[in-house]
């Protein structure tokens, strides 16, 4: 399997870093570099690529502002010296986030996650299959304790900023981690229905034709997420 892919970078040494590392990784496809963003921006409103490297403190458009521009978003790959913008490169939905200078080792890591995303099918969400052997629980770490969660007890997910909350039927807990991190320990009628929520499939009142209905809260269906949130409710219809 290939992925195709561009790098973005205002800096010529970091750029040719990037290049040089994308060359050593086999299923890696190089289809452009390019010194801003602007530049990147024009490319892709042309052409399909499957991951995208990009800096972010770049002359003319930031990386972060790129990426809200862009229509049709690849997969994206974080590369900076300010460790400041990790967390809204993690509330645009990046693959990973790399802080220069980058080892190799690194490096791969972060494409092999790309590869395992683009290996899993399109039209299913980001999830793992659910044994029902394993505990109906799990335990989240808050600010001072790991605490206990039962699946069946869970409304929604809700993403801010570094953290995740998770409303119960009875209470609201927050815990550092990501949604990624956070579907692989739950079963599969756990959904994520826009880029800062997962609901239960158990615990939906109505669907409408752009949001769900759960408890007295109306969670919005981003465009991204609708087919495969429907193909979920049919299979579980």
């Amino acid at each position: 399997m290939k992925i195709s892919c561009i790098a973005v970078d205002d800096e010529p040494l970091a750029l040719d870093k990037i290049i040089d590392y994308i060359s050593q990784v086999p299923f890696l496809d190089l289809k452009g570099q390019f010194e801003n963003g602007l530049e990147a921006l024009t490319f892709l409103q042309e052409n399909d690529v499957d991951l995208l490297f990009l800096d972010i403190q770049m002359p003319q458009i930031l990386g972060t502002q790129l990426l809200q521009i862009i229509n049709k978003k690849p997969q994206v790959i974080l590369t900076t010296a300010y460790s400041e913008y990790a967390i809204e490169g993690f509330n645009l939905d990046v693959v990973d986030y790399l802080l220069k200078p980058i080892s190799f080792g690194r490096f791969l890591q972060a494409t092999q996650k790309v590869l395992d995303r683009k290996s899993k099918s399109p039209s299913q969400p980001t999830i793992v299959a659910f044994d029902t052997s394993k505990p109906d629980y799990f335990f989240v770490k808050t600010e001072t304790k790991l605490q206990k969660v039962r699946f069946d007890n869970i409304l929604y997910v809700e993403g801010l900023r570094d953290y995740l909350s998770i409303y119960t039927t009875t209470e609201r807990i927050l815990t550092l981690q990501n949604f990624n991190e956070l579907l692989e320990k739950l079963p599969p009628y756990f959904v994520r229905v826009h880029k800062s929520f997962v609901v239960s499939m158990h615990q939906i009142d109505q669907v409408e034709k752009a949001r769900v209905l759960i408890g007295e809260k109306y969670i919005a269906i981003g465009e991204t997420y609708k087919r495969p949130f429907m193909e979920s409710i049919k299979k579980f219809s």
